[in-house]
């Protein structure tokens, strides 16, 4: 017996070393966008971007690879998108507290995170949630990844006009010059006219995938996003340079830089850092609990047997009771090192979606990091355009799950619409969970029969409101 089926299992679990190989290197193209992305949004605070762009690797490559030795599942984990801008935007700049204070919470998150895993809180939560609903965040996550796919692929245009009598509320630009709007403003969006080389090539790409998808060519998505990114360089779509401002070395400019002492020194502030705290915990924790659902149940990574021992007792028996741990052992690493919460990432849905079914997949994700330390323009000479018709088309092998839900009964179906849709409209998982919460407990109260909603939802649903009124009142 190999190494790598005694280690994974891959017999067992209908896969090889080359099918995760591929799927590995499939959620790495899809996902490299945060090691570039994340010193630019962290960066704003007066983090030293070198020490940010080095700990993003880091905590990538050890959570991934945490989550693929431990758990044995096809989940990478990194920085996550959102997280980092409520790190940036409302932890630093709207409550006005240091990137060292910042990192500090996220620490806490981290530990808070390990504490309800451990406890069995999170499975409960798990177990608490209906089938519709579970559905739903499946059906919704597959909507939400292929947004991100039209997104990156440069196929949408928003275009902004203010209603009658409300005038365009500019609350201020990024760092990358993009303008954020709100109050009246009426966002609409649109196709672009596909005259950009990049939305092109984005075209190009997705009609090479879904011809090799419907073809059933094996590593379909991977040779979409390889091609496309040599279709690209005479397109002047895909950069060949090789040129990085960021070494190694970096890393002590951020590592264990944590400040407690600063985050607790004002007694008045005591409350409102233990909002933000919770506020970073419910968002973590509920972004890892619907990837999960809606990726490892509709592939099979977790079936009835795993759910059995999930719930079965106490101890890690289920690769999901090891994936929640891995996912919450990834924050509290990564604000060590420094950066925002690590969480698990649901473009890990592309490689998924190409046969990755073990942890050997996780193994190669974490290689690819790993190279990208001494090495960084090995992930950006793929350009966004290669790996968004990937996303789109994850997006569409998970639309299956609303098959299920039964959408002639209004009552099941008002909350697993507010699921699905708030997920892509809000450009979260956590928000359009918190919607399905909110309306499924609705229902059951107007129906008369509030005894039917399982006390966890009841506790989550309020955490969530209570997290809705204070980003609000914060942002007042």
């Amino acid at each position: 017996m190999s190494f790598f089926e005694k280690q994974f299992r891959l017999r067992d679990n209908g896969t090889n070393v080359r099918t995760e190989f591929v799927a590995g290197l499939t959620t790495f193209f899809t996902m490299a966008y945060i090691i570039f992305v994340n010193p630019s949004i962290l960066g704003q605070t007066g983090m030293p971007k070198g020490g940010v762009y080095v700990a993003t690797i880091l905590a990538a490559v050890i959570g991934t690879l945490v989550m693929g030795l431990f758990a044995n599942v096809p989940y990478a984990q990194a920085p996550g998108m959102g997280l980092n801008a409520f790190f940036t935007y409302t932890v630093c700049f709207a409550l006005g507290y240091d990137w060292r204070q910042a990192l500090a919470m996220v620490f806490i998150c981290g530990i808070i995170n390990i504490v309800i895993t451990i406890t069995q809180v999170r499975k409960s939560i798990i177990k608490a949630i209906p089938e519709s609903l579970q559905l739903a965040i499946s059906g919704g996550i597959g909507l939400f990844i292929a947004y991100i796919g039209f997104k990156d692929a440069g196929f949408l245009k928003f275009t902004s006009e203010a209603k009658p009598g409300a005038p365009l509320i500019i609350l201020g630009e990024k760092a990358d010059s993009a303008t954020v709007i709100a109050g009246g403003a009426n966002v609409v969006p649109a196709f672009v006219n596909f005259t950009s080389p990049y939305a092109q090539l984005a075209l190009i790409g997705l009609i090479i995938t879904v011809v090799l998808m419907l073809l059933k060519v094996k590593g379909a998505m991977l040779i979409g996003i390889l091609s496309s990114t040599v279709i690209g360089i005479p397109m002047h779509v895909t950069s060949l340079s090789l040129e990085t401002p960021y070494k190694v070395s970096d890393i002590t400019q951020t590592a264990f830089a944590l400040d407690f002492a600063g985050l607790f020194s004002d007694p008045k502030k005591i409350a409102v850092v233990i909002v933000t705290i919770l506020a970073f915990s419910l968002s973590d924790t509920f972004d890892t609990i619907g990837t999960f659902i809606g990726t490892g149940r509709k592939s099979g990574i977790f079936d009835d047997k795993d759910e059995a021992e999930l719930f079965a007792g106490q101890g890690f028996k289920s690769k999901m009771d090891k994936a929640l741990f891995a996912d919450a052992t990834a924050t509290s690493i990564g604000a060590l090192l420094g950066t925002s919460n690590t969480t698990t990432y649901v473009e890990s849905a592309s490689g998924i979606g190409v046969g990755g079914r073990t942890g050997l997949t996780s193994v190669f994700t974490a290689i690819f990091f790993a190279i990208c330390l001494v090495f960084a323009p090995f992930a950006g000479i793929i350009p966004g355009a290669a790996t968004a018709p990937a996303l789109i088309i994850v997006g569409v092998l998970m639309m299956s799950s609303f098959a299920k839900i039964k959408w002639e009964e209004f009552d099941e179906a008002l909350p697993a619409f507010f699921a699905t849709v708030v997920m892509p409209f809000s450009y979260s998982i956590s928000n359009g969970i918190a919607a399905g919460f909110i309306f499924y407990i609705a229902v059951k109260i107007c129906k008369g029969r509030p005894k039917e909603v399982h006390p966890i939802m009841y506790v989550v649903t309020g955490l969530f409101i209570v997290n809705f009124i204070v980003g609000a009142v914060m942002k007042l």
